[in-house]
C-alpha cells in the first residue's frame, strides 16, 4: 500500500498548536503526549536505522516509529503479532460478530469517566453473552470470544461500543462435548441480549454512582445528586439498547482476516484523509444509513483534532480482552478440550514462523525496491546521527 499524500502528522504539525495554546478543559498531558508522538513518528526526531537488502546489498535509512497506540502509522506490527498469537487459539468452527452499544445519552458521562464506563461496557457485555449462552433454553454451553473496544463513529464523534467475535457453539457444562447452535444465523436472540445487557449495565452504573466512582463536571455536575441520577436511570430503562448480531462467517483463516480489520484500529486512518487547505480538513466517511455510501466531511482543523483526541484511552487501559474458554486463566485447560470435542485438528500454526517480540523487526517486513528481497537492519542510528546521513528513501511498503 502506497504512503498517503496527507497524514494525520501533517495536520498535527500545522494546527496542533491552536489546540495546545487554547486547550479545552479536558485536555491533559496524555493528549499532549499523543499529539507529540504522532507529529514525530517516522521523522528524524525519532532516530532511525540503516537497512540493507539481504540479496542485492541495496541500502536505505528508515526512521523509527513512535509506537503510540493512537498513531495510525504504528499499528501494523502490533496487529501482526496479535493475529499470529490468536492463530493458535482459533477453533475449526464458524464465528459470529456481536456489537454492544450504549445509548448516546451516556456518551458525555463516558467521556468524563472513561476508565469506569469502558470497563463496565466490557464487563457487562461479556457477562450478558456468557449468561445467555449458558441458559439451556438458548445453548446451554460455555462460549469463548474476543472483545474489542471502539469509541468512535465514521464522523469521529464519540460512540462507545464493543465488537465481540464469538465462536458459534460452546463447550458443554461437563466439558465432554461441543454444543452446536440450533439457529444457523446466531444462537443468542438479539432482543434477550439487549434487555439483559441494559439491566446489567444500569445496575452497575447505579452501584458506581453510589460508591463514588463517578465524577461529574460542567453540564453534568447536577447528576451528582442521587435524585437526578435516578431520574436518568429511569429514562435509560425506557430506551431500546442496540445489540447487533451479524451472520456467522467462515473458519479460522477468515476470522483472522476479519479480526485484522477491527483490532488495533485508531479513530481515523491516514488513507481516509482527503485534503487540508485553509485550515479545513476534509476526510471520507461511510454512511451506513444509505447503503454505506462514501461521503466527504469538512471540519476546521482544531475541531478535527478535538474529535480525534476524544478517543484517547486512559493510560494502561486494555482495549482487547478475552472471555469464556479464551480467558487467560482458563485458555490452557479448556482449549484442548474444545478441540477434542470438535474432533478436529488445531489450526496450522508453526511457532518457529513467528519469532519472539524482541526479535520481530519491522524493517524485515518491507521489500527491497530493486529486487524485492527482504530488508534487514544493519545499524541503529540516534536522532543526531540521522542528521548527518542522507534522508530515507521513500518507497511503497
Amino acid at each position: 500500500m502506497k504512503r498517503p499524500l496527507l497524514e494525520l502528522a501533517d495536520i498535527v504539525a500545522a494546527a496542533g498548536h491552536g489546540l495546545i495554546d487554547r486547550p479545552p478543559a479536558w485536555f491533559s498531558w496524555l493528549h499532549l503526549k499523543v499529539l507529540g508522538a504522532i507529529e514525530r513518528c517516522r521523522s528524524a526526531a525519532m532516530g532511525g536505522h540503516l537497512d540493507q537488502c539481504s540479496t542485492c546489498g541495496h541500502q536505505a535509512i528508515s526512521y523509527n516509529s513512535c509506537r503510540n497506540r493512537h498513531c495510525p502509522k504504528c499499528q501494523g506490527q502490533a496487529r501482526h503479532r496479535w493475529l499470529a498469537a490468536r492463530r493458535a487459539e482459533l477453533l475449526a468452527t464458524s464465528y459470529a460478530h456481536v456489537v454492544f452499544t450504549i445509548p448516546h445519552q451516556l456518551a458525555p458521562l463516558a467521556l468524563q469517566n472513561k476508565q469506569v464506563i469502558y470497563s463496565m461496557l466490557f464487563r457487562c457485555s461479556a457477562q450478558t453473552l456468557l449468561e445467555i449462552a449458558a441458559d439451556p433454553k438458548h445453548l446451554g454451553a460455555e462460549i469463548g470470544f474476543f472483545s474489542v473496544l471502539h469509541t468512535w463513529n465514521q464522523k469521529l464523534q464519540h460512540h462507545p461500543h464493543v465488537h465481540c467475535v464469538v465462536a458459534a457453539g460452546g463447550l458443554s457444562q461437563d466439558h465432554a462435548h461441543w454444543k452446536r447452535p440450533r439457529n444457523p444465523r446466531f444462537f443468542l436472540p438479539e432482543g434477550v441480549l439487549s434487555k439483559v445487557f441494559r439491566g446489567k449495565f444500569l445496575q452497575a452504573l447505579q452501584e458506581a454512582h453510589g460508591s463514588g466512582q463517578l465524577v461529574f463536571y460542567g453540564m453534568l455536575r447536577e447528576l451528582a445528586q442521587p435524585r437526578l441520577f435516578r431520574s436518568l436511570i429511569r429514562q435509560l430503562y425506557g430506551l431500546r439498547w442496540v445489540v447487533y448480531c451479524k451472520p456467522p462467517f467462515g473458519g479460522p483463516d477468515q476470522v483472522l482476516r476479519y479480526l485484522g480489520a477491527y483490532t488495533h484500529r485508531v479513530a481515523i486512518s491516514n488513507h481516509r484523509l482527503v485534503s487540508f487547505q485553509d485550515g479545513q480538513v476534509t476526510f471520507r466517511w461511510r454512511d451506513s444509513a444509505h447503503q454505506n455510501k462514501h461521503r466527504l466531511l469538512t471540519l476546521p482543523a482544531v475541531e478535527f483534532l478535538r474529535r480525534f483526541l476524544l478517543h484517547v484511552l486512559p493510560r494502561g487501559f486494555v482495549r482487547i480482552r478475552h472471555f469464556g474458554f479464551l480467558a487467560s486463566r482458563r485458555r490452557g485447560t479448556l482449549l484442548p478440550l474444545c478441540r477434542q470435542a470438535l474432533s478436529a485438528n488445531p489450526p496450522p500454526f508453526h511457532p518457529a514462523a513467528v519469532p519472539p517480540n524482541n526479535q520481530i523487526r519491522p524493517a524485515t517486513l518491507w521489500p527491497c525496491p530493486l529486487c524485492g528481497a527482504p530488508m534487514v537492519i544493519m545499524e541503529r542510528l540516534t536522532a543526531m546521527q540521522v542528521r548527518f546521513r542522507s534522508p530515507p528513501e521513500v518507497y511503497a511498503a
